[in-house]
């Protein structure tokens, strides 16, 4: 992997900069050296400690984060280059747009939405994502079959507000099922880390597209 300067031109090593905003991507520009394996995407991945985690963990596995803030970005591509990860890219834009416009159907087998922003306040509260039923629908279309979504909240506000959603007939699209903390390696994100050591809660949904 090349070595690369910050000051140096867009876009940087494990980035991927569409060459049309408006057109949506293909497995390939995603990851041109290893379009066959499975990808695991991470909504909003921050500054990517769980991202890089997991691309450590498998390198059999393709791992696609989003990020808006070019300063995550960058530290992003930082860890992956000193870890010597040829498994991970970065999409630098609002998850929303890259949703519904640049991610093809039916390409992932794992979603990772992990502490999102709660929107505490009674008047954001319409913005909470997770229970947002065409924004599920959304992400159940990106999912191969079989494949699932990982939600993680310490906000139990926003956990019950979305188990309700998910519980509904219009979201019969996705089937919960149960996640047992130790069932396989899944490191824990800088925010949980840090609600974590407040002494706070983490609850969790596993949906999955039958």
């Amino acid at each position: 992997m090349a070595s690369r300067r910050l000051n140096d031109p867009f876009p940087y090593p494990n980035e991927v900069f569409p060459e049309d905003w408006f057109q949506t991507l293909s497995v390939a520009e995603l990851f041109p050296d290893s379009p066959d394996r499975p990808v695991d995407i991470d909504l909003g991945c921050g500054d990517g400690g769980f991202l890089l985690q997991m691309a450590e963990k498998y390198p059999d596995r393709n791992f696609l984060g989003m990020e808006r803030l070019l300063g995550r970005v960058r530290k992003i591509w930082k860890g992956a280059e000193t870890r010597g990860l040829d498994n991970v890219r970065v999409l630098r834009c609002d998850t929303n747009y890259a949703v519904e416009y640049l991610l093809p159907r039916e390409f992932a087998s794992r979603i990772h939405f992990l502490c999102p922003d709660p929107w505490p306040k009674e008047k954001h509260a319409e913005r909470r994502q997770m229970c947002q039923i065409p924004f599920l629908k959304q992400l159940h279309d990106r999912l191969l079959p079989q494949g699932e979504l990982l939600f993680k909240t310490d906000h139990f506000e926003y956990f019950e507000e979305s188990q309700e959603v998910v519980s509904t007939p219009e979201c019969g699209f996705f089937q919960q099922i149960n996640w047992p903390e130790d069932e396989t390696f899944y490191p824990q994100t800088d925010f949980e880390k840090q609600w974590l050591s407040q002494g706070k809660t983490m609850n969790s949904i596993r949906l999955r597209r039958p």
